[in-house]
């Protein structure tokens, strides 16, 4: 930690580039980046431990102090990194120096907090985040780590907007229709339908959709041989008898 207060991460200037070069640092518990911006006529390859820059990343500041070598500190903010999809590992770095007297655009989380005592969810609705980065402007200094959302007063399919919160003092929201943008919003319960039980009964239809009965022929032809059959079997009987 610096005496500002700020988090300091230290890096080495890295000359070799590419694929290969990559994969090995990865292997060797190292992380690449490239430090743009600020007082950096050409970009700065560098490499920077895992365990330094998981320990820097999880103090959650925005601002950060950056030292390549032997030089000096210079401010920081994550322009972007990649993540490893499964692990979670921070595969590349990329860093922007900034001023700290001049404003800058930045993104910043959404933190949702109050979902339990909403009326909304306490009646069985869900609570749905629907944006989860903002869009900001500040001095660098004065960008928070996170922008915390109150939802505990939303009833069910109400909605929270941007317009509906005040932004962090110093910091001002990007967005130009703030009215438009939904934070979060309960859901209704899915009602779920039971399937009625359809009795299917088994029938003659004819050909204009009415039920029709079996000729009484067949019926009759039916019933004669089973009792034909029964008489067979009878007659056999009374020869065998003899």
């Amino acid at each position: 930690m610096a005496d500002n207060g700020r988090p300091s991460l230290a890096v080495q200037e890295r000359s070799e580039r590419g694929s290969r070069s990559t994969r090995r640092l990865r292997r060797e518990g190292l992380v690449p980046g490239v430090l743009y911006g600020g007082t950096v006529e050409e970009p700065i390859s560098f490499s920077v431990g895992a365990r330094d820059l998981r320990a820097v990343l999880v103090d959650g500041s925005a601002l950060i102090d950056v030292v390549v070598g032997d030089g000096k500190a210079r401010p920081v903010i994550i322009k972007d990194q990649q993540v490893h999809p499964v692990r979670e590992e921070v595969m590349h770095l990329d860093l922007l120096e900034v001023n700290l007297k001049e404003t800058i655009h930045a993104d910043v989380s959404v933190e949702v907090v109050g979902a339990e005592e909403a009326p909304g969810v306490k009646e069985g609705g869900v609570l749905e985040q629907v944006v989860h980065d903002l869009g900001i402007e500040a001095l660098p200094t004065d960008i928070p780590e996170k922008i915390v959302v109150d939802v505990s007063g939303l009833d069910i399919a109400a909605t929270l907007t941007l317009a509906e919160i005040s932004a962090p003092d110093g910091v001002t929201f990007l967005d130009e229709n703030p009215e438009e943008i939904t934070l979060a919003t309960v859901v209704p319960p899915t009602e779920v339908e039971e399937p009625e039980t359809v009795e299917e009964e088994t029938e003659l239809v004819g050909e204009d959709g009415e039920p029709i009965e079996a000729p009484e022929g067949e019926a009759g032809e039916e019933g004669e041989g089973d009792g034909g059959g029964g008489e067979g079997d009878s007659g056999g009987g009374d020869s065998g008898g003899e």
